[in-house]
């Protein structure tokens, strides 16, 4: 079963406020109107607002609705169409701007209200100043509140994005510095894999190679065996070592840090070296030899190390040949160990499966950073390494887990600047919609106004004109125009036989009722005047 949700205090405080100023405007609208309605002008009004302002947190649509109506209820009146209730109505479009994302839908609100009202003049047939009202003061109370209430909502969007854009660059930093850190460890097991795995693979080939010495005693073997033990004993370590420092994703790039380009040995050296060892190693050049960039000859000379390292492991008296050729925009390098003595497919096989461990994926990697390939396979019963590396490494790749930090650095960013964009509309539209509406309508207000209060024929004036004097003589005492829009029921009444009637307003005042005058000719004399008083349209004869 499910519970009705409890609204937070702060919003039951909240609207609460919002409703005690609404109904204090409602209340003064009602006393200024003096003999208003308790019912329809105070408590009906009082209700709808109850009902519409905590509405508006989930429905502010439907709340604009409900007042909008009271707006359309005040057209009714017969003293004037203006009422408090334009203020809540202004409120209430303000909160549909800030609650309400998106402007399709608030824009078919607004358009209904106003079809509403269009609709409520329509039918009750109100004069023009009532139209006047309904098509410039309710949409402007309607349009604009709800344009500031996006514009606001748009600020707030894009304030709120800069924060999180800012939460996001700085889990940016933590990652790259963390990613940094995870680097540097795989740097440093690259090189205690290449280097020290590779060393200690000779001395243990020297030791092997002195205990089958003649001259040695039987200690001195001893003691070489055991000697052979340890340095098998601490490799195994080294790669404990290196599988600690290298965990699972460090990222594909070990030996691409500073630590990978200190290194000053040559592949000549590594290959030298190897030789005094005693070593069987073949070796030769071919090409030119081109200056290389200094990570494009680091990458060649792990290469080398690392297959003779492997060879030196699986098939210590097998024979090693090293070809480097040296073409105008790349460098191929091949290690090839020939089949051990002894050794038959199977061992072969084995010694194919063992090599794709650890040194063999980390050298790949480092290979595939510098633009090159790398393949490994069987051959002729033994193993064959072949690299090829460009001369022009491409620019550094983004390591990866950096990728999702740039990527959640770019999607937010991309995210604050759409917000921007949005938010920059807003702020225009808040700003043109009123240079709009006043393009429009104040032409049309000032029109409607210059009608009005043009037609005005005072009071005094009225009492002055005297039926059966010509209209020369009365033109003093009459204003410049007549007014065009008087009431049927004044349109409708009888004139005398013959007369042409013109109708004039007896005070400026353009959303209060005033008397009405009516003056008849009949041949350029006045023949008739009438007055229909504003209070009861009721006519009575001058």
């Amino acid at each position: 079963m499910r519970h009705p949700r409890i609204p937070p205090v702060r919003f039951v405080l909240i609207d609460g406020a919002l409703w005690g100023v609404l109904a204090a405007a409602t209340g003064y609208g009602f006393r200024d109107a003096g003999g208003a309605s308790l019912v329809m002008d105070l408590l009906l009004p009082l209700t709808v607002l109850a009902v519409a302002v905590p509405l508006s947190h989930t429905r502010p649509g439907v709340a604009v609705l409900l007042v909008n109506g009271l707006c359309a209820l005040g057209l009714a009146d017969a003293a004037t169409p203006a009422n408090a209730h334009v203020l809540s109505l202004a409120m209430l479009s303000c909160l549909l701007g800030v609650r309400v994302a998106r402007g399709r839908g608030p824009l078919l609100v607004l358009a209904s209200c106003l079809a509403v009202d269009i609709a409520a003049c329509a039918v009750l047939r109100v004069p023009a100043v009532w139209w006047f009202y309904a098509l410039t003061v309710l949409p402007a109370a309607l349009l604009l509140p709800w344009l500031a209430g996006r514009h606001w909502r748009g600020r707030r969007e894009l304030v709120r994005e800069g924060w999180r854009l800012a939460r996001s660059l700085q889990e940016r930093q933590h990652l790259v510095a963390e990613r940094a850190r995870l680097t540097e460890r795989a740097d440093i097991a690259a090189d205690m894999h290449d280097s020290l795995g590779h060393a200690l693979s000779l001395v243990a080939l020297r030791a092997g190679a002195l205990e089958l010495s003649p001259d040695l005693t039987e200690g001195d073997r001893a003691d070489l065996a055991e000697l052979r033990g340890t340095i098998a004993d601490a490799v195994e370590q080294l790669r404990e070592t290196v599988a600690v420092l290298h965990e699972p994703g460090t990222g594909p790039y070990p030996g691409t840090g500073p630590s990978g380009l200190t290194v000053k040995d040559t592949v000549e050296d590594l290959l030298s070296r190897a030789v005094a060892s005693g070593v069987p190693v073949r070796w030769e050049r071919r090409g030119a030899v081109p200056v290389l960039p200094p990570m494009v000859e680091r990458g060649m000379y792990r290469v080398v190390q690392e297959a003779l390292t492997n060879a030196l492991k699986h098939a210590p008296d097998s024979k090693v040949s090293v070809a480097i050729d040296h073409e105008p925009d790349r460098t191929r390098v091949t290690v090839v160990n020939a089949a051990a003595p002894g050794a038959g497919a199977g061992q072969s096989g084995g010694q194919a499966a063992d090599m794709g461990g650890r040194g063999l994926t980390g050298l790949r990697e480092r290979v595939t950073v510098l633009g090159g390939t790398l393949r490994t396979g069987p051959h002729r019963g033994g193993f064959r390494v072949t690299a090829v590396l460009p001369h022009r490494p491409p620019a550094q790749a983004t390591p990866p887990g950096t990728d999702t930090a740039v990527g959640s650095a770019q999607e937010a960013t991309e995210r604050h600047a759409a917000v921007r964009r949005s938010a920059r509309r807003r702020s225009i539209a808040a700003f043109a919609a009123p240079v709009v509406a006043a393009a429009f309508f104040v032409p049309a207000a000032v029109y409607l106004a210059w009608q009005l209060t043009t037609g005005v024929l005072t009071p005094a004036r009225f009492d002055e004109l005297e039926p059966g004097r010509s209209r020369t003589e009365l033109t003093h005492l009459l204003p410049g125009g007549a007014f065009p829009y008087p009431p049927d029921h004044a349109r409708s009444a009888p004139r005398p036989p013959g007369a042409a009637c013109e109708f004039y307003r007896s005070g400026r005042d353009l959303f209060d009722q005033v008397d009405l005058y009516r003056l008849c000719w009949t041949d350029g004399r006045l023949v008739a005047k009438d007055t229909w008083e504003a209070t009861d349209s009721g006519r009575r004869s001058g």
